[in-house]
């Protein structure tokens, strides 16, 4: 048993491609947590998707043993979490599943709109943070100008920020005493009732459901009979045990501590990320801030070769065992078959299922355009989701839309601020904010997330000869900004919205 204040739970955030993956393999290859042998680069990314792209896509963890300089042994447990804002929800139950945070900035890029959100959810969790400049071994390294940026766009102080190279090793052990004397330790009471949150799950075909948590407050031991607030449903505890990075069974979970528990659990959807796990026959107020996950992008997945239709079903349901957020439901085209309609939290989301599906099951896919999801209000007072525009009905019946809305956030050298004012305008947004970093601009924006979805990063990265970073929130639909202008379609005066379901329609 590990005293609470020789815990330390953190996580790292960082934009893509700044470092975020090598600096956790330092820290695990430095606390000689996994021997040199077994050592390999992206430790913690499993997927060969994930290793391909060089992106994280399931969080994990890693649970380390740290001697401090001061001569104590600390428990470190490192969450790794994905950076791509398709996976907000699961990062943001991330973040309140630990106390501190590592900011990772690329010393030869600087702050990026991804380091922006990630970072305002670690605040809005209220964490400690520590600033780490990475990558300093790099020719354009400039860490004067990058550490005055995070003051400026972040507004936290970079003075003592950390400079380190994940790549030669340079700064980890300064990393690891900051981790150890600026990062809070965990708070919880084990004489408590059992209270701890769903951090993730994925499904493995011999133990079933493996569900990650972090004890709030009691202990949780194997053969305990557990509940799962969301749901109600009761589980019998087979093991219990944490990930160095491979899983390593254990006694016992206590307060602060972040570990795995199987239950002979069948489906992940039986498992929400940011549920309450508390004992049987227990009443615990449940933790804040849990919501189901979601779907905002739909779009068809048709086999090329239609006696493959089945082979698509089974590899579909495979796939939802593993991934609550993936929905789907049957679907037939007069062009193309039979096949599913499926629905995506964003598009690396549905690019990952569709990449799996053709990697995994060697079944060749036709992938419809991705759309999203419009609320249609009925006179009658009734609201009907409308999918597919064939599906939009008549307009006397209907009283008005709503559509999905972002806010996004865009960081751009300023020769191509012009540029992307325009392409924003052109999609119908609305700007909310435009400050200065530096050379560069931090634009706002109100967009639908309609068109956002189908070529709206390729334009930003043309325009920009892809200098530009891009990174939105779901702000919920609205109804506001649609009527901008007024036409006629068979006579009568509709909103913008309406106008464009009527052209896909047509088309």
């Amino acid at each position: 048993m590990t005293p609470l204040s020789h815990i330390r739970n953190f996580s790292i955030v960082a934009h893509i491609d700044h470092g975020k993956s090598t600096l956790a393999d330092r820290l695990i290859q430095s606390t000689n947590t996994v021997a040199d042998r077994d050592m390999k680069a992206q430790m913690l990314d499993a997927m060969d998707i994930e290793r391909e792209r060089g992106i994280t896509i399931k969080a994990n963890t890693v649970r380390i043993d740290y001697v401090a300089d001061n001569g104590e042994a600390y428990v470190l447990n490192l969450i790794d979490t994905p950076g791509h804002v398709d996976f907000a929800y699961e990062v943001s139950r991330s973040m309140r599943a630990v106390e501190g945070s590592l900011l990772v900035v690329d010393s030869t890029q600087g702050v990026e709109a991804q380091t922006l959100a990630n970072v305002y959810q670690a605040i809005d969790a209220d964490h400690e943070i520590v600033p780490i400049l990475n990558k300093i071994d790099l020719p354009a390294a400039d860490c004067d100008r990058v550490a005055e940026q995070i003051e400026d766009v972040i507004g936290i102080d970079a003075s003592g920020a950390i400079r380190v190279s994940a790549k030669t090793g340079i700064g980890i052990h300064e990393t690891l005493e900051a981790i150890v004397h600026h990062l809070p330790a965990p708070k919880g009471t084990e004489d408590a009732d059992l209270k701890a949150m769903l951090v993730d799950s994925w499904y493995d075909s011999y133990l079933g459901v493996i569900v990650l948590v972090r004890i709030i407050d009691g202990r949780l031991k194997k053969g305990d009979r557990v509940k799962f607030v969301s749901n109600g449903t009761v589980h019998h505890v087979d093991r219990i045990g944490v990930f160095r990075p491979q899983m390593q069974v254990i006694d016992s979970l206590g307060p602060g501590e972040i570990g795995f528990l199987t239950a002979s659990i069948k489906q992940v959807r039986d498992t929400r990320v940011g549920d309450t796990v508390t004992h049987d026959k227990k009443t615990v107020t449940p933790l804040p801030g849990f919501k189901p996950a979601q779907p905002v992008v739909f779009c068809g997945l048709f086999p090329v070769d239609s006696s493959e239709f089945e082979d698509l079903r089974d590899a579909i349901d495979k796939l939802a065992l593993n991934d609550a957020s993936f929905s789907f439901e049957m679907e037939t085209s007069a062009a193309l078959g039979f096949g599913f309609r499926c629905g995506f939290l964003g598009l690396l989301h549905l690019e990952v299922i569709r990449d799996r599906i053709e990697r995994e099951y060697d079944i060749e896919l036709i992938t419809t355009a991705p759309s999203v999801v419009y609320h249609v209000y009925m006179r009658d007072g009734s609201m009907q989701e409308l999918h597919n525009p064939a599906d939009m009905p008549d307009l006397s019946v209907v009283d008005h839309l709503e559509e999905p809305r972002i806010k996004a956030t865009i960081l751009v050298p300023d020769d191509y601020l012009g540029d992307v004012l325009k392409l924003c305008q052109d999609r119908r947004g609305v700007q909310l904010d435009l400050t200065y970093a530096g050379s560069r601009a931090m634009v706002v924006y109100d967009l639908p997330l309609n068109e956002v979805v189908f070529d709206f990063y390729d334009r930003l990265k043309s325009v920009t000869k892809g200098y530009a970073s891009f990174d939105y929130q779901l702000t919920g639909y609205q109804t506001d900004n649609l009527v901008k202008m007024s036409v006629l379609v068979n006579d009568e005066p509709v909103d913008a919205l309406s106008m464009m379901v009527h052209r896909d329609r047509a088309e």
